[in-house]
């Protein structure tokens, strides 16, 4: 019993928090009223654990990181092109005016200075273009990051002892790879990270046989950029020595052939030193900030990419130089990371769609930059399709892709518009369905208990973690009613979703069970709930559809009847019945499923609770209401379970009196006539609900108000007159109160929709047979307030529950009917 003596020291003790926890939940919104929203596609109550949309205020004027970068690269570029049209205009110079014009005439020293300096010259320019290909190619590989540094420029003997460590490494690679493709396995690369592609990657090709050490793309750029700066130092040097000494032959009297041969050799010797001292800044100011300003690393740290920032950054670098360099100067200056990642994706290359998938992963994740970036990638229909894609890749080498693809669209599905693009690319559904693995044969591994749910040949492979993104890109897609169908149309997804419910004893109450597992379960929980409580037409389909799938119910009978260590899990289950009730069909398989209706009641009626059981309670109150809701069968089945005392015993605690009203009434209404004299007992609770409609207001008023119209049928006038004694009350002043609700209550509100029916409703039985009844409703206004309630009805006032705002079960008889009834009685009397 609720009341018993025992607890009733527990009862007083709670009485201030049952107080609070009940006004809470009086403001709440429940099945029973309409729910609606900013968009009006689904109602409010959804999902109770997901995060609130709440408008954040964006960084605003937070400068990108890498732009300092392609400043950098601007500058480099504006060093780089000034020299190299220096250089082209001493080669002009020297070709036209020099040795084209009077090359017989110049003295042998400098024949030879100029020939050198144009040789070296224009092998370094031919150099410096070759360089910055072989640079870029050698950034192509992330197996380069710890490799390619550009501190190895400083120390040429690190990079041979590297080199020849490699020569003895790739010879064993390439032994293992043959001994491999004999075994009939598929070959790893020599990095170790992916497998062998049909293609070479630019980075590794050995050019010749015994000397690949020298001749890989990564060690010829630092050959050719050390032959530049030898080349640029001669140019230098040779260029200085002609100036400061400016030997340049003697010229006879009246020979005019050489008179104008000095001055010409000063400009061109001129321009050769401009041109190498310019090449000699730019790789200066190269060292400056690459070496000793550490702008890779800043920028790397800044940009929060990790410890596999270092070769993206570098690569972004060179591919920002490369524009510069090759277009105009300021074409690296369009280029940023999102971008740059977003072209990587779409490559062929493994390394590089890894590369920009942990890029976008690591700014989707970024509070920084996280908004700017899934803006740039949702308007990128490209770039979501691409990674729609990736979540179908099932090979284990290309695990790290398919699950940075998937933490990116849990992030993007966050936002509604990048919702319904996700989900609007043929296929996504499907392809979110191929991250859910379960495997019914055995369940999930805790701590070795258990067999082992991974096959045998990827049993290092996340698939647990896989399973957990799944179901969060779902549960934020369901957020939108359009997508709710779609992932009930998605064959075979939603016995999936339904699998991960499944959680028995051993999972509920093993004590070290991981709470990875928890999270899975709950994720599909709410991802199922929100599917339940779609509204119109596509959540009566999809409700048909979740409850003929026989695991259902029965998942969440296990819930409720193992999971008091995780009242959330089963509030979710709780809420998933309520909206499934919602059909007839339904609400029939919940009842018929043994130990459903008994679990609810024990929650129910549970004495002793913490606030998240307050809430459990509450909820299992409103699945049993909606359960009753014209359902004979299951009345008689909550008869059968000895609960009706308990029931009535619950109309005083203030938590639970407004289900347990709803639960008495229903009762009453549809078990007059099999059941009576097992619901006798119901008149016990009259005087409470006498007072409680006298006292209350709103919602309470409304649920108490509904239950004396109901429970007054099972007594005479005389035993109704015992029970107004007994509450301190007398009729005249409960009819004043009904008087007062209509005056008060012109255009119900949608939080108690049917409070003007239910004052009718008590009215009439007030007034039947009873002569004083009418009398002083009439002195009381009565008439008056009827007619008016003809001229304000509303469908709202029509319904008994609502899905969103659509009313589902509409009442039996109308509020028109029941007027016109109380009317009926003024005439007659």
């Amino acid at each position: 019993m609720v009341h018993s003596s025992s607890d009733e020291g527990d009862f007083q003790l709670n009485m201030n928090e049952l107080k609070r926890l009940s006004d809470a939940y009086t403001q709440s919104i429940t099945i029973f009223e309409p729910q609606t929203n900013s968009n009006g596609s689904s109602n409010e109550k959804r999902d109770s654990s997901a995060t609130t949309s709440i408008p954040r205020k964006r960084p605003g004027l937070v400068r990108a990181p890498e732009k300092r970068l392609t400043l950098f690269a601007l500058r480099l570029a504006v060093l780089e092109k000034a020299a190299t049209g220096l250089g082209t205009l001493g080669f002009i110079w020297a070709t036209v005016v020099l040795l084209g014009g009077f090359a017989i005439t110049l003295d042998k020293t400098d024949f030879w200075f100029i020939t050198v300096i144009l040789l070296i010259e224009g092998g370094r320019i031919f150099g410096r273009s070759h360089e910055l290909e072989w640079q870029h190619q050698a950034t192509w590989s992330l197996a380069d990051a710890g490799i390619n540094s550009f501190r190895l420029l400083k120390s040429s003997s690190n990079s041979v002892w590297k080199g020849l460590k490699s020569v003895f490494r790739l010879k064993t690679t390439n032994d293992r790879q043959i001994k491999g493709t004999i075994r009939g396995k598929r070959p790893e690369r020599w990095d170790g990270q992916h497998l062998a592609t049909r293609r070479w990657t630019s980075s590794d090709v050995p050019f010749l046989p015994y000397a690949s050490w020298v001749f890989v793309s990564r060690n010829i750029s630092k050959i050719l950029q050390w032959l530049q700066i030898v080349a640029a130092i001669t140019c230098v040097v040779l260029s200085l020595m002609k100036i400061t000494r400016r030997n340049f032959g003697e010229i006879e009297k009246g020979d005019t052939d050489k008179r104008n041969r000095k001055a010409a050799l000063l400009i061109f010797y001129g321009l050769a030193l401009a041109e190498a001292s310019l090449f000699l800044l730019e790789k200066f100011y190269w060292e400056l900030k690459v070496i000793y300003c550490k702008i890779l690393e800043k920028v790397n740290e800044e940009c929060e990419l990790g410890p596999y920032g270092m070769v993206s950054i570098r690569r972004f670098f060179y591919d920002a130089y490369s524009r510069c360099v090759e277009g105009s100067v300021f074409d690296g200056l369009k280029m940023d990371m999102v971008s740059f990642a977003i072209e990587l994706l779409s490559s062929e290359s493994p390394d590089e769609q890894l590369m920009g998938a942990r890029i976008l992963q690591s700014f989707s994740l970024s509070e920084r930059f996280a908004d700017d970036t899934l803006q740039k990638i949702g308007v990128t229909v490209s770039a979501v399709e691409r990674l729609v894609e990736m979540l179908n890749w099932k090979d284990p080498q290309e695990e790290e892709i398919r699950h940075a693809s998937a933490i990116i669209l849990s992030k993007l599905a966050g936002k509604t518009q990048n919702s319904l693009r996700v989900a609007g690319i043929p296929g996504a559904m499907e392809s979110i369905s191929s991250l859910l693995y379960v495997s019914r044969i055995s369940g999930p591994p805790i701590d070795g208990i258990g067999e082992k749910s991974i096959i045998a040949d990827h049993e290092h492979y996340g698939f647990w973690t896989f399973n957990h993104l799944g179901l969060l890109i779902l549960k934020k897609l369901a957020r939108d009613h359009d997508n709710c169908g779609k992932i009930g149309n998605t064959r075979g997804l939603l016995p999936k979703i339904i699998d991960f419910t499944c959680a028995g004893e051993r999972l509920l109450k093993h004590e070290s069970v991981p709470r990875s597992q928890i999270m899975t379960v709950k994720r599909s929980l709410q991802v199922l709930k929100m599917l339940a409580s779609t509204t119109g037409n596509t959540g009566k389909q999809l409700r048909k559809e979740i409850a003929e799938i026989v695991f259902t119910v029965s998942n969440i009978r296990d819930l409720l009847k193992h999971g008091e260590k995780h009242p959330d899990l089963q509030k979710l289950g709780i809420e998933i019945l309520t909206s499934l009730a919602m059909e007839d069909d339904a609400s029939e398989r919940i009842g018929g499923t043994g130990g459903i209706i008994r679990e609810l009641l024990n929650i129910f009626l549970k004495i002793g609770m913490t606030e998240s059981e307050a809430q459990v309670r509450t909820a299992a109150g409103e699945a049993l209401a909606m359960l009753a809701l014209e359902n004979k069968q299951n009345c008689r089945r909550i008869l059968k379970l000895g609960a009706l005392e308990k029931l009535v015993e619950a109309l005083k605690i203030s938590l639970l009196r407004v289900h347990a009203a709803r639960i008495l009434r229903n009762l009453c209404t549809y078990l007059t006539e099999d059941y009576f004299l097992n619901l006798n007992g119901v008149t016990a609770a009259v005087p409470t609900v006498i007072r409680g409609i006298v006292s209350e207001e709103d919602k309470l008023q409304e649920v108490m108000v509904g239950l004396a119209a109901r429970a007054f049928k099972f007594m005479t006038y005389e035993e109704s007159n015992i029970m107004f004694e007994s509450a301190g009350i007398k009729e005249c002043e409960l009819a004043d109160v009904l008087v007062q609700v209509l005056k008060k209550h012109q255009y119900p509100p949608a939080r108690f929709p049917r409070i003007r029916r239910f004052t009718i409703e008590l009215a009439i039985w007030m007034m039947r047979d009873n002569v004083t009844n009418i009398s002083i409703f009439k002195n009381l206004g009565l008439e008056n307030e009827l007619e008016n309630v003809l001229n304000t009805t509303s469908e709202l006032e029509s319904f008994n529950i609502f899905s969103g705002t659509v009313g589902l079960r509409r009442c039996r008889t109308t509020i028109h009917a029941l007027v016109e009834t109380a009317l009926k009685l003024f005439e007659d009397a």
